[in-house]
């Protein structure tokens, strides 16, 4: 078992999304590829700590994050776009827009700890140049 840190994960994918282009890129991935971008963030995480996952460990990290993404997350989106699309009919649309994203947000943080009590339950591997994206991409 490993001892690896939501908390620790929440802080290093708010650094790397927040780098560059990478929010771009891993909306791009999201929106064009069909990837999720925690998972993504997690595959990063894992490269930064020298750990690689396998292919058998990259479908159970999909497969944690698929019903999540179907039910909570990819609605609570599409609900976003409608309200932006309609703004104009829409009353105090700037409050309820800020609600959505804080919610959202804490939504993204679920997800990744469900992702990290996940990994936590694998062998992972050290290695010195781990490419886990690789396998997602």
């Amino acid at each position: 078992m490993n001892l690896l840190n939501s908390d620790d994960f929440w802080q290093f994918a708010c650094d790397l999304y927040s780098k560059g282009h990478m929010q771009t890129r891993l909306l791009d991935y999201q929106n064009q590829q069909g990837k999720n971008v925690n998972l993504c963030l997690l595959l990063y995480y894992l490269d930064s700590l020298n750990f690689s996952i396998n292919a058998e460990q990259l479908s159970q990290l999909q497969h944690v994050v698929s019903e999540f993404d179907a039910q909570v997350l990819k609605p609570l989106r599409s609900a976003r776009g409608y309200l932006k699309a309609n703004q104009q009919s829409i009353t105090d649309y700037a409050n309820i827009r800020h609600a959505l994203l804080s919610a959202e947000l804490k939504l993204e943080k679920q997800q990744q700890q469900m992702l990290i009590a996940a990994a936590n339950d694998f062998e992972l591997i050290a290695c010195t140049t781990p490419d886990n994206s690789a396998l997602y991409l």
